[in-house]
């Protein structure tokens, strides 16, 4: 018996996921042949706000065992959209809703949601198919060049020695401990960059802060002054390129730094701040509650100012024709990363896209979205990411728990649900650009993830010199590596956080953003990862070719494994084992029946089987009846 509705099966639904605004999508269900309706049964869709609207489906195609009913839908209006099915039998009304993550289920369930974006949304090419290296400036790696006007109250540390974490007698850690990674540091390592098979790099705050990680910003129009000068970041841009290597910076607009030019408060810069006096410029961007000590502060951290983003000033500060966004892009920065982008208001994202594609359409600007992007609420608002007059891409971290927790024991199922939903949600050209990752610096890294013990629990003082054991170490490592190939191989753009590709440890903050290990590194590991990125160029379908899972199929029911498909001509379909166990998989040829368009496969394949090592992979294509 076939499902009733399946959102993930072109035959119910004839377009996967998202669709444009003004493209017409068929429903389909199909319903025994036993039940007598009252009258045909509807599509019910709607908006957050608004009425619904009832589409009868009208046309009926006897297949034998069902009746399929059927209707189109053109979307008008770009928003989320959610929808059911009803039909009435005997004067009982019942509903056909989500059930099982994409399938139909009568009469209890969730609704389905359909995205619509806008008709002339597009994202950037440069990053489709390429490799991100997301790069801590301070702890990548140090020239050992001087640098002028570097402020005389940061301490300066050895390389490779533990960060600073504890706090003060007011219970506030500075984060003023410098390792002195700078431009000229990251310059030189563009060959192993190059090497490594990276096309972009993602910085951390670049701008002049009094703190390490420099998200509380001191002035947006200057490089910090131990990473360097303003035309030493433009040098790195321009050798960058001679790689084929774009930079994306990191934008900090939701609060600035007490200790800013803006704010001043602890008497730094000579010209008055909105601290010091209500005639400053900058007076207006703040809030403050009892003047001057008592504002809006970020998560209320006193030392990081909120800034009201859609104040006039501000918003010209930041996004006019002489701001903050064109003079970095015009230095030769590619894009944009956008701190907290929950936080910053819808006006703002539509003024801040505005001003970088106005700069160049190639652009990009990624958000950070700790949650599903598409159907996220913040502060009682529904966001609007993805429809196409604010982000191109979003920090993947949905795909990171995914393949964590199924590494870590996750059925092959749940995996697939969990990347499918993300896949069925995103606009195909967000989906395409996706930052998609295993570590970053505001998460412990993977390699202490997977391998060693939980930290969410601990303290500080013991994750400061907790590191992980050799079967600890080599456990961590070999999943790693499976999560990396997933990462790879999956629809997106792989980001590496430095480091990560040589082995180098870390729980939270701030011991996730250790020094660079140069001279230590795991040079297994790094080939390991230059070859993933070998294997992602030679494929043209992981630019962006369609994802598909082999779930659901009695020939594949080990939860070791998980095979998918990126779709292109020819296909590529992707077996990854993450068990310590050798798995040989027989009648290859059986099991790619997947959800598309796409007749049951008929594969050529040796022996019609496909061997996996040990966390490891296998990719396999033919010729394939279509």
């Amino acid at each position: 018996m076939k499902p009733i509705y399946d959102s993930w099966d072109l035959s119910y639904k004839s377009i996967f996921g998202a669709i444009r605004q003004g493209e017409s999508c068929r429903f389909t269900i199909r319903l025994p042949k036993d039940i007598s309706l009252d009258f045909p049964p509807v599509l019910v869709l709607f908006r957050t706000g608004f009425k619904e609207r009832f589409l009868r489906m009208n046309e009926i195609v006897d297949e034998g065992d069902c009746l399929a009913y059927s209707t189109n839908y053109t979307a008008m209006y770009t928003d989320v959209h959610y929808y059911y099915f009803s039909y009435t039998m005997h004067g009982t009304r019942h509903y056909i809703k989500k059930n099982n993550v994409h399938e139909g289920n009568v009469d209890f369930g969730d609704l389905f949601q359909l995205t619509v974006y806008n008709n002339t949304y597009e994202t950037p090419d440069f990053l489709k198919g390429g490799v991100m290296y997301q790069i801590f400036p301070d702890r990548f790696c140090r020239s050992g060049k001087k640098h002028e006007n570097v402020p005389s109250d940061r301490v300066m540390r050895e390389w490779g020695e533990t960060p600073y974490y504890k706090p003060d007698q007011n219970g506030h850690v500075w984060n003023n401990d410098y390792f002195g990674g700078d431009f000229a540091g990251i310059q030189s390592k563009l060959p192993y960059l190059n090497d490594l098979g990276v096309t972009c790099i993602y910085l951390n705050p670049i701008f002049e802060s009094h703190e390490n990680h420099r998200y509380n910003t001191a002035d947006y129009m200057k490089a910090d002054p131990l990473l360097g000068t303003n035309d030493e970041f433009e040098e790195l841009c321009r050798e960058a390129d001679k790689y084929g290597i774009s930079v994306i910076l990191d934008g900090v607009f939701s609060h600035t730094g007490a200790d800013s030019v803006y704010f001043n408060k602890f008497g730094r810069y000579s010209e008055p701040g909105a601290y010091q006096s209500q005639s400053s410029p900058y007076y207006s961007w703040y809030t403050f509650i009892n003047y001057p000590d008592t504002y809006e502060a970020w998560w209320g951290i006193d030392t990081l100012p909120n800034v009201w983003e859609n104040n006039e000033s501000y918003t010209e500060f930041i996004c006019g024709d002489e701001g903050v966004l064109k003079y970095w892009l015009g230095k030769g920065a590619a894009g944009w990363r956008l701190d907290v982008a929950d936080e910053l208001p819808d006006r703002f994202l539509f003024n801040l896209r505005k001003s970088v594609k106005s700069f160049d359409k190639d652009k990009i600007v990624i958000g950070e979205v700790w949650e599903d992007a598409s159907n996220k609420e913040s502060y009682g608002i529904k966001r609007r990411y993805l429809l196409g007059n604010q982000l191109d891409s979003v920090m993947n971290y949905p795909f990171r728990e995914a393949i964590i927790n199924f590494i870590k024991g996750g059925s092959s199922a749940g995996f697939a649900y969990s990347i499918m939903t993300i896949a069925e949600n995103y606009p195909k050209p967000t989906l395409d650009v996706l930052m998609n990752f295993v570590s970053t610096h505001d998460i412990e890294r993977a390699i202490n993830r997977l391998g060693g013990e939980n930290c969410d629990d601990k303290s500080k003082e013991w994750m400061a010199e907790r590191f992980l054991n050799e079967h600890e170490y080599n456990l961590g490592k070999n999943r790693l590596k499976t999560a990396m190939a997933l990462m790879f191989f999956l629809p997106g753009v792989p980001s590496i956080y430095y480091g990560d590709e040589a082995g180098l440890q870390g729980y939270k903050d701030p011991f996730n953003r250790r020094c660079y290990p140069w001279g230590n590194e795991d040079h297994e590991l790094i080939e390991y990862v230059s070859n993933l990125s070998r294997v992602r160029k030679s494929i043209p379908n992981l630019r962006d070719g369609r994802i598909y899972f082999v779930i659901d199929n009695e020939k594949l029911t080990d939860d070791r494994v998980t095979a998918f498909t990126r779709q292109g001509d020819p296909d590529y379909i992707f077996f990854v084992n993450k068990s310590e166990a050798d798995i040989t998989i027989n009648s290859v040829g059986e099991i790619l029946h997947l959800f598309s368009d796409l007749k049951p496969y008929i594969g050529h394949f040796a022996d019609d089987a496909v061997k996996l090592e040990p966390y490891g992979y296998t990719i396999i294509t033919g010729i394939f009846n279509k």
